[in-house]
């Protein structure tokens, strides 16, 4: 009876972190809408600065609200913190590409290539953790960059550098996901957390000072939509991090691709964006993929 009990348990946590992690979803969506919307009005720099800066509301607040930050003096240093600094920008960096594409390309284009995350997780955990790898994690790589390949279509009529965006994004969500091995058992996740989002914030303001002029908010109207924008993307990361905490990455994984489908339907709901020639067969590739890393990493588990 108690093996059924724990078993019963897990489920439910597992059920759980599967439901933070489709609300995490929905608000990354509805910060994805309002993002196109805002973009005809706004410049990318501008809405991610407001977006790196009102962000981090939500999970700062829950994470002085449940004890794991505590500000005092010396227990908010960091030994290697350049390196906590530097996955700050990095972020920046992502949410000015993502942004950017945003405005450019459909919802759905969006959130397809930003699957080439898990490429990009193996690619640099061979380059940065010497990590060694397998034929299956070469041919997923490889049938991942194919697909990337078909949805691009690098030399067609079809092809912009705005394509490229998404990619970029992914590539720094995954240099910010793989450092944080370079960090101890010392260092708690709501330390770490604060260098990575106040980073990400001063950096987003440095990128939209260098790229853009902010622009003056043309109506309050613009400005409540920019502020639910930020805590819909705080609120986000927050529902992502209570998921990851609260069950394997082996059991969520999957269930990001849902991503790509919300999108889908969202850019068809709203701007009646229909993707399916630019997205297909490509799409199959990336998602196949991630799955046989996800896979490979579960057998190795």
């Amino acid at each position: 009876m108690q093996i059924e009990g724990h078993e019963q348990s897990e489920l439910r946590q597992a059920l759980k972190a599967i439901g933070l992690l489709l609300l995490a979803i929905l608000c990354f969506d509805m910060m994805s809408l309002l993002v196109r919307i805002l973009s005809a009005r706004y410049a990318a720099p501008e809405l991610s600065a407001y977006r790196n800066i009102l962000g981090i509301v939500p999970s700062l607040a829950l994470l002085i609200w449940t004890g794991e930050l505590r500000l005092r003096g010396s227990s908010l240093k960091i030994e290697n913190w350049p390196l906590a600094v530097g996955r700050g920008f990095a972020v920046a960096l992502a949410q000015l590409f993502f942004y950017t594409a945003l405005g450019k390309l459909e919802l759905a284009t969006v959130a397809t290539l930003g699957q080439t995350n898990a490429m990009f997780v193996v690619l640099l955990s061979i380059l940065l953790l010497r990590e060694r790898v397998g034929p299956w994690r070469i041919g997923a790589l490889l049938i991942g960059f194919l697909g990337v390949v078909l949805i691009l279509r690098p030399g067609s009529e079809t092809f912009t550098l705005a394509a490229l965006f998404p990619v970029g994004a992914a590539f720094c969500y995954a240099l910010s996901m793989v450092t944080v091995r370079f960090f101890g058992p010392e260092v708690s996740n709501g330390l770490l957390y604060l260098y990575s989002s106040a980073s990400a914030a001063v950096g987003a303001i440095i990128l939209a000072a260098f790229t853009t002029e902010f622009s003056q908010l043309q109506s309050l109207f613009d400005a409540g939509l920019i502020f639910v924008m930020g805590i819909l993307g705080g609120t986000g990361v927050l529902f992502m991090m209570l998921a990851y905490r609260s069950a394997a990455p082996s059991i969520l994984a999957p269930f990001g691709y849902f991503g790509i489908l919300s999108a889908f339907f969202f850019g068809w709901l709203v701007f009646g964006e229909a993707p399916v020639e630019t997205l297909f067969p490509g799409v199959l590739l990336i998602v196949g993929a991630g799955a046989l890393i996800m896979w490979r990493e579960n057998r190795r588990g």
